[in-house]
């Protein structure tokens, strides 16, 4: 009678790791770790943090390139990740063909760090950030953007200047070669 309960209390044991491995799994399939993702991550954690700088951290593409072994995964997982606005990804004014990516959250932190900056030092008009972030930022989810579809997207904001280029350039929110 003893080695009867015994193989049940055995049975149900086993059938009770089985439901939580079935678990594990289906998390696991729900949750989506790419190595690009994950790489990205961690250079973001090494970011250095320098008290008197202000910036975000951001990665170069290159650094990627060379932290995940398959360049055409990392493409298609940072077009991804773009696409569902975990990132943002720009291009260097440095005369290489390199790109930055940098979260969007901390894309956004940058941007409202430039705005409490310019609203201390009273710089300029700083309406013209809140048009790019409610209008440009939203919808341009490439890492360029011509002249006329910039005036046109900021123009749902308000009545656009070529000063409020300027300061959005100035800010480092814009490269200028793009103005060419």
């Amino acid at each position: 009678m003893e080695r009867g309960k015994k193989r049940r209390r055995e049975e149900e044991e086993i059938e009770a790791e089985n439901r939580d491995a079935n678990h594990s799994l289906s998390l696991e399939q729900n949750l989506s770790f790419s190595d690009t993702n994950v790489a990205l991550r961690m250079m973001r954690a090494q970011f250095p943090q320098i008290d008197k700088v202000a910036i975000q951290p951001f990665i170069l593409q290159s650094q990627l390139y060379s932290s995940v072994k398959d360049r055409t995964q990392v493409d298609r997982e940072l077009e991804s990740l773009r696409r569902d606005k975990v990132v943002r990804i720009f291009k260097l004014n440095t005369g290489q063909d390199d790109h930055g990516i940098m979260f969007l959250e901390d894309y956004l932190k940058q941007l409202e760090h430039v705005v409490k900056r310019m609203e201390e030092k009273k710089q300029g008009d700083v309406d013209v950030f809140k048009w790019f972030k409610g209008h440009v930022i939203e919808s341009k989810l490439e890492p360029s953007i011509e002249h006329e579809e910039l005036y046109a997207l900021l123009s749902l904001g308000g009545q656009v200047k070529d000063g409020h280029i300027s300061l959005l350039i100035n800010a480092g929110l814009l490269v200028s070669e793009l103005w060419f």
